[in-house]
């Protein structure tokens, strides 16, 4: 309960507390979710943070109050409490008095009380009006799961002893190395708007040993498709003094069958509603290496993919259904990238692949998940070959933590927006955001 922001003096009640004050006068508040008559009745549907609440008028003065108002008029009701099982929540509002916090006149564009098309060809009206669809509770409950996964995130992290960072998104150079980056004017200086914090939580390992970040991300792709956004939250992780790179899977594999089971077992009914698909893990992933599903993918398609160095998007999806039916899980490591491919930052194995490695989701890769160059000598060549000039402004302080000692370490990053979008089962990673940024939108 909470103290009312409205004019009475009455305590406020929130709409999933109704049920055990049967009987009694209540004081709510919220906004006008729907109106509707039936038989010489008005119902209306009145939301708030927890849910809706239903309220039965029968008072023609009462009704008169709501001449005019539309969707979103904020109210005070003030009425006994019934018990109705078919009413949300399984109580409903009589004989209620209200009051008129926030009148709207003016008629909404899209009617947030009715299921939002998410259709392909629906979605830029979708976020066309995202300011007052996120107001239905369907889009409301994307978030409040999306919400669910960071808290989860987080518990799992501070438990094994990670520290929570925050680095700088205005930044001197790439830290990816490439061109893919969004560019601009830093008092008279060129900067960058951060691709991840890959090289800062590289250096603070050096300082906590474990870290991790929650933040936005930034790149320049010019990729219209349902995977790419310009903008992502990203969960970036990294962990020193590992003893091999098995360590770094084992904890990737082990913080996500944490949140994905938490997640289905605490909103299992949310989830359902959504439509989301039963989920399938096992606590150890499989682990295949890419010449494996390479070999499996061609034998069972007939598909030559001899010649591809990384996964194919159709490979992706292959290999998660082949786990999810021969293995039980939905989540596959993908091994054995070769050496050509890798990152400056990833180190080389002895059989010329990287130690790194795709985590797939539901025919998607979510994470790579390398052990990281922690030898200074190494991490310089490594740079040099990939044409980086180690000295410059914006890899030399990176460089200067490993030239002054950092533990064998490894770590992983994957986009929270492509989680949510996989854990719900939706179609477009942009349908996970709540405001999302892609080559042709900048608003809302």
């Amino acid at each position: 309960m909470e103290q009312s922001t409205g004019s009475s003096n009455h305590t406020r009640l929130l709409s999933d507390e109704l049920k055990t004050h049967i009987g009694e006068v209540i004081h709510i508040e919220g906004w006008l979710h729907k109106k509707r008559l039936l038989g010489g009745l008005t119902f209306i549907s009145m939301r708030d943070r927890r849910g809706l609440v239903q309220v039965v008028i029968q008072d023609k003065t009462e009704v008169e109050k709501l001449r005019g108002l539309q969707i979103g008029s904020v109210l005070a009701i003030e009425g006994t409490v019934i018990e109705e099982p078919r009413a949300p929540g399984g109580a409903e509002l009589h004989d209620p008095k209200l009051t008129v916090l926030v009148p709207v006149t003016t008629e909404p564009p899209i009617e947030i009380d009715k299921p939002l098309s998410h259709k392909s060809e629906n979605l830029d009206t979708l976020f066309d009006h995202r300011v007052l669809g996120l107001r239905n509770l369907q889009e409301a409950t994307i978030f409040r799961l999306r919400s669910e996964l960071l808290r989860y995130i987080r518990e799992f992290l501070y438990k094994r002893d990670f520290i929570e960072i925050n680095t700088p998104k205005l930044v001197a150079g790439a830290a990816e190395g490439g061109a893919e980056v969004f560019k601009t004017d830093y008092f008279g200086k060129e900067a960058t708007l951060a691709q991840s914090p890959q090289l800062y939580k590289q250096i603070m390992v050096g300082v906590f040993e474990r870290v991790f970040e929650i933040a936005p991300a930034f790149r320049a792709e010019l990729s219209a498709t349902t995977r790419h956004v310009s903008e992502v939250t990203m969960l970036d992780v990294e962990m020193g003094f590992i003893k091999n790179h098995s360590e770094v899977l084992d904890l990737v594999q082990d913080l996500l069958y944490d949140v994905l089971t938490r997640l289905y077992e605490e909103h299992g009914d949310e989830l359902k509603n959504l439509r989301a698909p039963q989920l399938k893990l096992t606590p150890r992933f499989p682990r295949y290496s890419m010449a494996e599903i390479h070999a499996l993918y061609e034998k069972e398609t007939g598909k030559d993919v001899s010649q591809e160095i990384d996964l194919t998007p159709e490979e992706e999806k292959w290999i998660c259904e082949y786990a999810m039916q021969r293995e039980g899980s939905e989540a596959v490591f993908a091994t054995g990238l070769p050496a050509s491919k890798m990152k400056f930052y990833h180190m080389k194995g002895e059989d010329q692949t990287a130690r790194s490695a795709d985590l797939l989701f539901r025919g998607i890769e979510i994470s790579t998940v390398p052990q990281r160059e922690h030898r200074y000598k190494e991490l310089v060549a490594q740079m040099k070959a990939t044409g980086i000039d180690p000295d410059s402004s914006g890899f030399a302080p990176y460089v200067t933590a490993m030239k002054h000692g950092l533990p064998a370490h490894g770590g992983f990053g994957f986009g929270i927006d492509r989680l949510t979008e996989k854990a719900i089962g939706l179609n477009n990673v942009k349908e996970a955001i709540l405001f999302p940024r892609d080559i042709n939108r900048l608003s809302p």
